[in-house]
């Protein structure tokens, strides 16, 4: 099999990052894709790769065509990992000149439209969606359950152990960024899809994660797989496909309906800031509508 010049050089770039800036695995994948997607439109565009007539045009030109397919945050990771990838290119001696300057940044703004979540309607096909009479059912209705309820990323759902689970005090231990562990509630629902899963559904293993394959070879979830459940569901239920997050916002919406306050959706979200939360302060337009009072002097 034929090696191309991209290859090549993806292979030099993945040890890089492993070797010389300890990334992760999994952040080495994410960063390697863009790697991969750039050099690729490069060689495709100039007949080859020919990194030593790389310049400032062809790298924006790059950027310009991957954001407009992009949410404003994907837009923000892809400049990122193209940055380190010419940082890398440059101190390698691949390309003469630093063209880091040249990736354009991506215009965002805080608070500028309504954070997307799901209705109740929707939120109750997507669960129901789950036939809870097979394994692989009770298993998506408990990870379903967890994401629109408590708001747990994909990561922190996959990471979840056996351990975690505090049934005599009704407290979950959750591993989140950086490190952190924080302790959620756990609402009888959740318990309940938790408890159906873990009594009938999860195959008997050595793995101390919660969410296991139900199929050999028997082991965890990664973050990627528990984002598939959700993709998944959708489908099922006959919604739109959307992401694991979404139903972190879900969640944090769904409390804000029920009468909770921006300090404790914040809380139960695990937010380092109130800055975060601020995200959905105006996030239910029903209940804006009905602090907004007419102009004085308005006519009737």
């Amino acid at each position: 099999m034929t090696v191309t010049a991209t290859e090549v050089v993806i292979a030099r770039y993945s040890s890089y990052l492993r070797e010389r800036r300890g990334v992760t695995p999994s952040t080495v994948r994410n960063y390697v894709g863009v790697a991969r997607a750039f050099l690729s439109s490069r060689e495709a565009a100039a007949g080859g790769l020919d990194l030593g007539r790389l310049d400032a045009a062809a790298v924006s030109a790059f950027v310009l065509v991957e954001a407009q397919r992009s949410s404003v945050g994907s837009a923000k990771c892809l400049v990122t990992r193209l940055r380190a990838l010419l940082r890398f290119l440059h101190l390698e001696g691949e390309i003469p000149h630093d063209l880091t300057g040249a990736v354009p940044s991506v215009a965002s703004w805080r608070l500028a439209s309504l954070v997307k979540a799901l209705d109740s309607r929707s939120l109750a096909r997507l669960l129901r969606s789950c036939d809870r009479r097979t394994r692989v059912g009770r298993r998506d209705h408990a990870i379903l359950t967890l994401l629109s309820r408590l708001g747990l990323r994909a990561g922190e759902v996959a990471a979840l152990e056996l351990v975690d689970i505090d049934w005599r005090s009704g407290e979950l231990l959750v591993r989140g960024k950086g490190n952190r562990q924080d302790r959620l509630p756990l609402p009888a629902d959740v318990g309940e899809a938790l408890a159906g899963w873990l009594a009938r559904g999860r195959p008997r293993c050595e793995s101390a994660f919660v969410f296991t394959r139900v199929r050999a070879p028997l082991g965890g979830l990664s973050s990627g797989a528990v984002s598939q459940i959700v993709r998944r569901a959708c489908q099922r239920a006959g919604l739109p496909v959307v992401s694991a997050h979404r139903l972190r916002h879900t969640a944090a919406t769904e409390m804000l309906r029920a009468g909770g306050s921006l300090t404790e959706v914040g809380q139960v979200l695990r937010h380092r800031g109130r800055d975060v939360t601020s995200i959905y302060a105006k996030v239910d337009r029903l209940a804006l509508t009905a602090v907004v009072q007419p102009w004085p002097g308005a006519a009737a």
